[in-house]
């Protein structure tokens, strides 16, 4: 049995996983300060299912909280912790950048000083595909220079792997960053398209397809991704002794660092996801075609390699059955809201 400190435990990855480590018999402590970018009911929902467990510890604050940081730490630090809260999506970061400047800058330098100053052996945080930007070598590799972010979501984040990288350095500081690829499943987060598109199909609207459909995206069952952050829970990242100044490989360093990957490495056409929506649900989707939006990239797709060769993994669960669930889950999780709205 472990003790693992989870920020962001109310968010949709951040539930899993608190699910995950807490049925394998592991105590969690949770972070969240449950903010209203979307429906908090959703959170505290999620939240709710983990206050069942005994083995969870809740901590209601915001990560950019320096003093109340401070305290947590002092009074709760694990061996381990996984920093998975964070001001997501990329056109939200367009119109309020401050937000991801206190949360995913600020609110990260705190988790690091925390880690520094308690003893903490092992930081796992979240990254995001977003970070490779104006690249367009594909698939996307550890390995490729990231330098050229296209939203500040993306440099956020990208800044949390240079920052990381710094503490790792410093003061020996195990740190390990996975770059989700388009994340969906039960319990997923309202913003993203897939959940806006089941919702206005249901509701007979029509759904916003952006670059007129000709996208496609590495999506990444929620399952899949808790398998690989458990495995980088218990397998701390340690220093590369091949590395080389001359030819600094990014993806690897001389300190405990690693980055890595997490996608189903299997790139599906928007308009294919929009289809298997349309035949889970049994409803003919409305398409409002417009642009590509500021900060957005055409595709992604995921070199998963290195997270398969360390930790023995790789995404699995196909888009087929991935909708299949997720839908499901939509039907029984708002049946009632469904059942006034018809």
């Amino acid at each position: 049995m472990a003790r693992i400190m989870v920020t962001g435990s109310a968010g949709f990855i951040g539930y899993h996983l608190s699910e995950r480590l807490l049925a394998r018999g592991d105590e969690v402590v949770g972070v969240d300060n449950l903010n209203s970018y979307y429906d908090v009911s959703l959170k505290e929902a999620r939240l709710a299912r983990l206050r069942r467990h005994p083995g969870f510890e809740f901590h209601r604050l915001d990560l950019a909280d320096r003093p109340a940081m401070e305290q947590l730490f002092a009074t709760s630090a694990t061996p381990t912790v996984v920093n998975l809260a964070a001001q997501a999506g990329v056109r939200y970061s367009i119109t309020n950048p401050h937000a991801y400047i206190d949360s995913n800058v600020v609110g990260f330098l705190n988790v690091l000083e925390g880690c520094r100053h308690n003893g903490v052996k092992h930081l796992a945080y979240a990254s995001t595909s977003s970070v490779y930007g104006a690249n367009t070598a594909m698939p996307f590799s550890v390995h490729d220079n990231v330098d050229h972010p296209l939203s500040l979501y993306a440099a956020s984040k990208k800044a949390n792997e240079l920052m990381a990288h710094t503490y790792s350095h410093l003061y020996g500081l195990s740190v390990t960053g996975l770059r989700f690829f388009t994340v969906y499943g039960p319990w997923g987060r309202p913003d993203m398209a897939m959940f806006l598109f089941i919702k206005a199909m249901l509701e007979d609207r029509p759904i916003d397809v952006f670059n007129g459909g000709d996208m496609q995206r590495d999506f990444t069952y929620i399952d899949d991704i808790v398998e690989g952050l458990v495995r980088v829970v218990d397998t701390p990242a340690a220093s590369d002794p091949t590395w080389d100044g001359m030819d600094p490989d990014p993806g690897t360093s001389r300190a405990p660092y690693r980055v890595y990957n997490i996608g189903n490495s299997d790139p599906v056409e928007l308009m294919t996801v929009i289809g298997l929506l349309e035949r889970e649900l049994g409803l003919e989707a409305r398409k409002n075609l417009l642009p590509m939006q500021p900060g957005d990239v055409p595709a992604t797709y995921a070199d998963v390699s290195d997270l398969a060769r360390d930790l023995g993994f790789s995404p699995r669960t196909s888009i087929e059955e991935g909708i299949k669930r997720f839908v499901a889950w939509y039907r029984e999780f708002y049946a009632p809201a469904m059942h006034q709205t018809t």
